[in-house]
């Protein structure tokens, strides 16, 4: 029998987004290590949302344990390398519910999208190298669309993994969009008239220079 849900409360101390998240992963049943942590931040998190560096775990970890929102245990003697897991405590059941469902607005998404960036200046690049940028963007994305294939076909049927599943499918659906998308800017690099005639300090706009 699934055990009840923690009544929401506002959290009474104001944390990062990324410490929401560490306490988040630990959330779900059983203890975890730091190193756990990262490598199932890293196999979920980092499709929709972070990628943490095991340092930022740690640094989240101990905050959250001095504010007793979770609490460690290290490895006993009979443990042939000494481990410290992590769990979340009452208190920080009640605290990450009530900043989960605390009726403030989640905010905008925020996108940032390095190859658009590139392809914004394109007026001061060569096309074939715009064009084998946003190759590497489509190939790139394949692989993580894999990867995020495997991650759900693994979380299929475990009942605690109910919700992450549901992340994990907007996160392939949002890579296959991604690579509908790249793929229309191929096209519309193509379309691009005297692409390559353009002169050095010219803006968009701007009539091609011919010589």
């Amino acid at each position: 029998m699934a055990a009840p849900l923690p009544t929401p409360s506002p959290p009474p101390v104001p944390l990062p987004p990324t410490a929401w998240a560490v306490l988040g992963l630990l959330s779900f049943p059983g203890e975890r290590t730091g190193y756990e942590l990262k490598k199932w931040a890293d196999s979920s998190l980092r499709f929709f949302y972070w990628s943490p560096a095991i340092s930022q775990i740690y640094a989240e970890l101990r905050r959250l344990e001095a504010l007793g929102y979770a609490s460690s245990r290290r490895s006993g003697p009979e443990e042939p390398r000494a481990r410290r897991a992590y769990a979340i405590t009452d208190a920080g059941r009640a605290a990450l519910a009530g900043w989960a469902v605390g009726g403030q607005d989640a905010g905008p998404p925020v996108l940032k999208h390095p190859l658009l960036l590139r392809v914004w200046l394109g007026h001061l690049t060569e096309p074939a190298g715009l064009r084998a940028m946003v190759a590497e963007h489509i190939a790139r994305t394949r692989d993580e669309l894999a990867e995020v294939r495997d991650a759900l076909e693994r979380a299929r049927g475990v009942e605690a993994w109910a919700h992450p599943q549901i992340a994990l499918r907007w996160s392939a659906r949002h890579l296959e969009g991604e690579l509908e998308l790249a793929e229309a800017l191929l096209t519309d690099l193509d379309g691009i008239p005297g692409a390559l005639t353009k002169g050095p300090g010219q803006r968009p706009g701007d009539a091609p220079t011919h010589g």
